[in-house]
């Protein structure tokens, strides 16, 4: 048991780190709610030039529309993926706070996070290349909706089955028992910290990344779709029977995309 003091302390540490993971997202989610309010909200022709800054798809890609569109992958991975990490940066923050009221080494959490924020940002790297690639194929609408039944079923197709695959389940399983991860994988200092969060990045990609393949079939701005998609992950990480919610929309995801497949023809 803790004694009363330690006990206040680590739940006044728990709110503080709440709050600043809450902050985090919702500044995220305020770029991404701005850019489809300044849509909607223009002209036609003021929309395309906001397109053409922000979210380049009618005309060939430079360097600028190449950095342009990975600030807002990661920008958007941030909202997506910090609500589901907070068990674990908690229990970190947790093991902290005790280490530091032993007069034992600790370190802040936001290295932990970065580490885990790195993860994210490299694969917002590959899918803005992904995108590229996309656009340059003429398989994206102008907002970044797959205009291809046959690449939208089959990403929904694929989506579904890897719900189902080992690699998935050994991610997830991961994800889902922070407790375990930290006593096994434990590293001292910043530096240790840093791997620890490069880990838990590299887990949570594994577990995640198809489903965020799935943004190209409703439209990456489709700000709906996106926090569907948030919210999904964040049950299939947290909520008791996640695992089971995950293959159970595996075998939706799969219909949804034969039902796809047999409307484009």
């Amino acid at each position: 048991m803790l004694d009363r003091p330690l006990e206040t302390v680590l739940k006044k540490d728990r709110v503080v780190i709440l709050s600043a993971l809450a902050g985090i997202s919702a500044l995220a989610w305020a770029y991404m709610l701005y850019l489809a309010w300044a849509m909607d909200s223009m002209d036609m022709g003021s929309a395309e030039i906001l397109m053409d800054q922000v979210m380049p798809q009618m005309q060939a890609w430079g360097p600028v529309e190449l950095f342009l569109t990975f600030v807002m992958w990661a920008i958007m991975m941030v909202a997506m993926m910090v609500p589901s990490a907070a068990p674990m940066i908690l229990l970190f923050a947790t093991i902290n706070r005790k280490r530091r009221q032993q007069d034992r080494p600790y370190v802040a959490s936001g290295v932990f996070l970065f580490g885990y924020l790195v993860i994210w940002t490299l694969f917002s790297a590959l899918a803005t290349l992904a995108q590229w690639g996309l656009h340059s194929a003429a398989l994206l609408s102008p907002m970044m909706v797959s205009t291809n039944p046959i690449l939208g079923s089959t990403l929904l197709i694929a989506a579904g089955v890897f719900q189902w695959t080992p690699l998935k389940h050994a991610c997830l399983a991961h994800c889902r028992a922070p407790f375990e991860f930290l006593m096994s994988d434990w590293r001292e200092g910043n530096h240790g910290a840093f791997i620890m969060g490069l880990k838990h990045g590299t887990y949570c990609l594994g577990c995640c990344w198809f489903l965020m393949a799935l943004l190209f079939v409703a439209g990456v701005m489709n700000l709906l779709w996106v926090a569907a998609i948030a919210l999904f992950v964040l049950v299939e990480k947290v909520v008791p029977g996640g695992t089971v919610v995950g293959r159970v929309t595996g075998v939706v995801l799969v219909a949804a995309g034969i039902v796809l497949l047999t409307r484009g023809f």
